[in-house]
């Protein structure tokens, strides 16, 4: 239900509210292709909320290790231009992940845009792989051990951006913090889907929280191709709602985040550390 500033508003019993999930192409023909047929999934499904992948918006630059200063600027200029372009989603609400220079550092920074406030950096990620493919720690620093809570329309959301996932202390700080909403923007194989389907259950499971992901998909190297299979994960069960596809790219869910408030009270969330 949409409020006149055009985001969701609580509604007795819980907010309730339309979530959107996607994968994207990892090649400029094809990221503006997906798109364009995002913002008329968002507009014909009237989207509350929409999740976006790991840094979508120019060809994956940690894919060697030999660190380019002007590849990583390209990236940033690419990612400012489409976050001016946004609004086309007609979303209240988009969440991601996108490269940053502060102070002579980069960084890849979870935000949060809405169309009332525009843009707002909540995270940076922490845990950097370092391997054939995902040269991460090579390009990027750290951000700080930070997993704090993001305040958006009302509802409680904590980011772990891919490699995240897998650390569940910062899962189960959520827990404690309440969190209803956990978005993991990512860049993740296809030879692994299973088992990030996988994580993102146990992330559901350890937070009882709603678990929204986006991936990219295709080329990277010869030996890796990125997976898609962008996902939407209840709390309750951990059970998973939906699943991208190259053949179906963009899904949509209703929500009702009372049902994360509800499983906070029962197994193993209840238990006590």
């Amino acid at each position: 239900m949409r409020n006149e500033t055009g985001g969701v508003k609580p509604k007795k019993g819980g907010l309730k509210m339309k979530v959107t999930v996607c994968e994207f192409r990892n090649d400029p023909d094809g990221l503006t292709a997906d798109w364009n047929g995002l913002v008329k999934h968002v507009a014909a499904q009237g989207s509350d909320w929409v999740v976006l992948p790991e840094m979508p918006f120019y060809p994956w630059i940690a894919k060697t290790d030999r660190v380019d200063p002007d590849k990583w600027n390209a990236s940033v200029a690419a990612h400012d231009e489409w976050m001016a372009r946004l609004p086309e989603l007609s979303a209240p609400v988009v969440l991601g992940s996108r490269p940053v220079t502060e102070n002579g550092r980069r960084y890849n920074e979870g935000f949060v845009w809405t169309a009332e406030s525009g843009y707002r950096p909540v995270h940076r990620k922490h845990y950097l792989p370092d391997e054939p493919g995902f040269w991460e720690a090579s390009w990027y620093e750290q951000g700080p051990k930070d997993f704090s809570v993001a305040q958006v329309d009302g509802v409680k959301v904590g980011f772990l951006i891919c490699t995240e996932l897998w650390f569940n202390i910062h899962a189960r700080e959520y827990m404690h913090q309440q969190v209803e909403l956990i978005a993991c923007p990512r860049v993740s194989p296809q030879r692994s889907t299973d088992k990030w389907i996988a994580g993102g259950r146990t992330v559901s499971t350890v937070a009882g929280a709603f678990c929204l992901s986006s991936n990219l998909r295709g080329p990277n190297i010869e030996s890796i191709a990125f997976g898609g299979s962008g996902w939407i994960i209840e709390p309750e069960e951990a059970d998973v709602l939906g699943v991208t596809s190259a053949d179906h790219p963009f899904l949509t869910k209703k929500i009702h985040l009372e049902d994360a408030r509800k499983a906070k009270a029962s197994y193993p969330r209840y238990v006590k550390g």
